[in-house]
């Protein structure tokens, strides 16, 4: 195994700079919520994993567009305009409230004027944005890896979403939870979702999980839980799901209610990708049967680069 393409990632030795970096991707993630028309499920929400680390991609001002990356690589923020301007903010040992405001003013030089809602979401103990002197770690190295592992789940999630014909979201980084996540669809609709999830409003919770899903995801731990996952779950979850036999070294988290793969478990093994693509497959089917889902039509063989998909 090659450590480098899956590197190591534990929680405990990087907790500040994740508590702080996820802090700074809600900032700009609600940049990207308060310019963006809504899409089905927060679809609008999220951003994405590239080439030198997280973009908002894309974002309407006006007439132009905005986009804000996260570049893990030379460990800046890039601000960048389609009027050809470009703006950067060091990524370095700061705080939240430093963070923000050198960012709000890099756009106000950019003559763009946007408002956001300061409450951080889904964290506990939340700091206004611009009074959050707490949290102010940057380790350049643990952030440069973290994006590595996502750079590797983004890629076979990519490979697991191309073999379902249904709706399926994109594969796409929630700054909230602080997750990658690809989401399937059985296409009906499940029943009211009761809310009451921490940092978030009970109207986003119930947009969200408005249809009957089977999702999948990577986090890189929290204090709850403080190891790096793959993660399983379906809403609502049928009778039948958590006692399905899936793949080899994934096990119930019965106080989490999903399916987990342990990181440091993937990197032990002798072909990750292969661990994680059945892993995926095999908790969605367990989500599929037990939910009785209509596989014969919302399935099809996984995508090949340059090969149509036959009909």
């Amino acid at each position: 195994m090659d450590d480098n393409s899956w590197p190591e990632l534990s929680y405990p030795a990087w907790r500040d700079t994740a508590a702080t970096l996820q802090l700074w991707t809600q900032i700009v993630g609600k940049i990207r919520l308060a310019l963006t028309p809504w899409l089905n499920h927060g679809w609008h929400v999220p951003l994405y994993v590239s080439a030198r680390g997280l973009t908002t991609s894309p974002v309407p001002v006006g007439r132009e567009i905005l986009e804000i990356e996260f570049d893990f690589i030379a460990h800046r923020l890039l601000v960048r305009t389609s009027r050809g301007e470009e703006r950067m903010l060091p990524l370095r040992p700061q705080s939240v409230a430093a963070f923000h405001a050198e960012l709000f003013g890099l756009l106000g030089e950019l003559g763009i004027r946007v408002s956001i809602n300061e409450m951080p979401n889904e964290v506990q103990n939340p700091i206004r944005f611009s009074e959050d002197h707490e949290h102010a770690s940057y380790d350049a190295d643990a952030a440069h890896r973290f994006w590595r592992v996502l750079v590797q789940a983004d890629r076979v999630f990519k490979h697991f979403r191309s073999g379902f014909l249904g709706k399926v979201s994109p594969v796409h980084f929630f700054w909230g939870s602080f997750d990658l996540a690809v989401t399937r669809f059985s296409g009906r609709e499940a029943p009211l979702h009761p809310g009451g999830v921490p940092g978030l409003a009970d109207a986003v919770t119930r947009e969200a999980y408005s249809h009957e899903v089977s999702s999948a995801g990577f986090w890189p731990g929290s204090d709850a839980y403080p190891q790096a996952a793959f993660y399983s779950y379906a809403y609502p979850e049928p009778p039948g799901f958590r006692d399905a036999a899936v793949s080899a070294g994934a096990e119930f988290d019965p106080a989490l209610g999903e399916f987990i793969l342990r990181y440091d478990v993937l990197r032990q093994a002798p072909d990750p990708d292969a661990m994680l693509l059945e892993f995926l497959t095999s908790t969605y089917a367990a989500a599929a049967d037990a939910g009785r889902w209509d596989r014969a039509a919302l399935e099809c063989d996984f995508g090949a680069p340059a090969r149509v998909r036959s009909v």
